[in-house]
């Protein structure tokens, strides 16, 4: 019986999916059934209930799905244990992102990681929010990006740093004449702002509320390429993170307007599964993303 097969169990438990634990592990879903029946097999008990309805582990599976975990964390960490002796940086990190991080502030950090560490393997997901959090709950990656880290008792989180928000508008907008503005000074202003489920937009939301500043809300979209598209054909004005936009500014296809008074900011971090066993390649990542 091979370690592998507790890995696809684990993550069938917890994906509850056949499909999703065959995309974890790169195989067929056939592959996993047989796995999962060569388990049964050889511990003559029945571990998952076949059921259309609803995905249940058998007591026999839940006892198994207890085990396997501590069987892998322990193998993960003589794996990781042997690499850090033989100084071996290498391997697989498999990365989820929200869109604005994953286009503006990840490239950089990536960059340079991959020059110093080439036998490293980066895969890198973008993904919604909501997505992220779902993809390292799952196991399907390792680590997530994320802004306004959500506590979660299942999760590590590893505060990186304070992203600056600004408003921008188009160049021939009444504001962008201005190098900064009162939040006051947005009341009435049609608004391009993200989906009401985005983090960013309930941070907004909540800001412009705490001040009883009241806009025009025309459009929605899902993500900071889009908003700024609006903005630029001057369907209205936003509020973004200022590592965005630093193309369009220099382009002057958008206008930056610093907001004043207040301590406008997105706290960004990395996240991944509670007692996740980090492989060194892991480790360097998250060092260098703290830098």
């Amino acid at each position: 019986m091979q370690i592998e097969s507790f890995k696809v169990f684990c993550d069938l438990a917890e994906t509850e999916s056949f499909t999703r634990a065959a995309q974890i592990n790169n195989v067929t879903q056939s592959a996993v059934s047989q796995q999962i029946s060569s388990l049964e097999r050889q511990f003559k008990s029945l571990l998952i209930e076949r059921s259309k309805k609803k995905f249940r582990l058998t007591r026999e599976g839940q006892v198994l799905y207890e085990y396997s975990k501590q069987i892998n964390q322990t193998y993960d960490s003589l794996h990781n244990r042997l690499q850090e002796i033989k100084d071996i940086i290498s391997g697989t990190i498999r990365l989820a992102t929200i869109y604005s991080i994953g286009l503006h502030d990840l490239p950089p950090y990536l960059k340079k990681f991959l020059k110093l560490f080439p036998t490293v393997n980066v895969h890198v997901e973008y993904r919604r929010a909501n997505q992220v959090y779902e993809d390292v709950l799952g196991n399907v990656v390792d680590l997530g990006l994320v802004a306004y880290p959500t506590r979660d008792a299942k999760l590590d989180i590893i505060p990186l740093r304070k992203d600056s928000l600004v408003l921008i508008c188009h160049p021939n907008h009444p504001l962008a004449k201005a190098k900064s503005i009162k939040l006051s000074q947005l009341a009435g202003e049609k608004f391009i702002s993200f989906e009401p489920d985005i983090p960013t937009r309930k941070a907004i939301d909540r800001i412009l509320k705490d001040h009883s500043v009241s806009v025009e809300t025309v459009m929605e979209f899902d993500n900071i390429e889009t908003v700024k598209r609006a903005v630029e054909i001057e369907a209205g004005v936003s509020i973004v993170p200022q590592a965005t936009i630093t193309q369009e500014v220099a382009k002057q296809t958008l206008a930056e307007v610093r907001i004043e008074g207040h301590e406008l900011y997105r706290p960004l971090a990395a996240i991944y599964k509670k007692n996740k066993v980090l492989s060194p390649a892991m480790k360097q990542f998250l060092a260098m993303l703290k830098s």
